[in-house]
């Protein structure tokens, strides 16, 4: 009987320059691991972005620095800070209201005023970047795709193995996951030269947009279809979900299907960033072969 997820002539394959797709197929679980949801930041994984204080931060909008996002006191709505706040919204950088006590932890107790912005450790691009750089190196787009991942490590590591598998491009949801941090790129060890990162609004909107184009999204999850039983050959893209709470609903509903890894251990949940990896060296595989 023929495999699920066997596409090899089901229409979607390299036609005149471009790749098609007969149907969809809607299904999907969230891949969970075992990673603390919310695990703290250590001071120095945000020293070296933290933008501190109202008059730093007022001049680094105003020439155009590249903004993960704004950490604002509670209560701080007055002021100097009414500005600052105007031109984060203007850019869409999101906002985030803490308690006082973190700012001063996480500046060091120095004089922050109320406000801190954490500096990208590198320009975003877009979704459409992503694409470009897969046309221009004649291969179907490969992309990974994180749904709320939190923890700076995992991130980062992701963006290093999606470099070393010829990913083309990695995608973040604007709000409820961690941005292009420094410990981000610190743990990317370098690959976030090399590897666009485009931040969206939504992610639904923009799987929708990616299987519009022909590109096959599968979310991983632990109770999906066995990796080495789909068709992973031609355009891919890849759902990895946060570290707690895995893919979202919405989510899940938009993707193609959904790709699991066999388990023989006692232990049945994998690191965010390993499940990542896994499947894409198995993308990298079929690729190649």
């Amino acid at each position: 009987m023929k495999d699920h997820f066997d596409r090899r002539n089901d229409g979607r394959n390299k036609k005149d320059g471009k790749y098609e797709r007969s149907e969809r197929r809607e299904n999907g679980h969230d891949f969970r691991s075992n990673d603390r949801e919310d695990r703290p930041e250590r001071r120095d994984d945000r020293r070296d972005d933290l933008i501190i204080g109202r008059n730093a931060a007022s001049e680094a909008l105003k020439a155009g620095r590249e903004i993960d996002c704004v950490y604002i006191a509670k209560g701080e709505r007055n002021g100097a800070v009414v500005p600052i706040l105007a031109k984060c919204k203007d850019r869409n950088i999101p906002i985030k209201e803490v308690d006082s006590r973190k700012l001063d932890f996480m500046c060091g107790h120095a004089n922050h005023q109320g406000i801190l912005l954490s500096a990208a450790a590198h320009a975003y691009a877009t979704v459409e970047d992503i694409l470009a750089k897969a046309e221009e190196k004649g291969e179907p787009p490969f992309i990974i795709l994180c749904d709320g991942l939190e923890d700076p490590h995992n991130l980062g590591a992701i963006i290093r193995t999606a470099e070393c598998c010829g990913a083309h491009g990695v995608i973040v949801p604007q709000r409820r996951s961690v941005g292009l941090t420094g410990a981000v790129g610190k743990a990317s060890a370098g690959a976030l030269e090399y590897v666009p990162v485009a931040r969206v609004t939504n992610l639904v909107a923009t799987i929708e947009m990616l299987k519009e184009k022909n590109i096959w999204v599968y979310a991983a999850d632990a109770d999906g279809t066995a990796w080495n039983k789909a068709d992973l050959t031609g355009a891919v893209a890849l759902v990895i979900g946060s570290e707690g709470n895995g893919v979202g609903r919405l989510v899940k509903e938009k993707c193609d299907g959904v790709l699991s890894i066999p388990m023989k251990g006692q232990i049945n949940s994998l690191n965010a960033s390993v499940a990542a990896a896994i499947l894409m060296a198995a993308v990298t595989v079929a690729r190649e072969g």
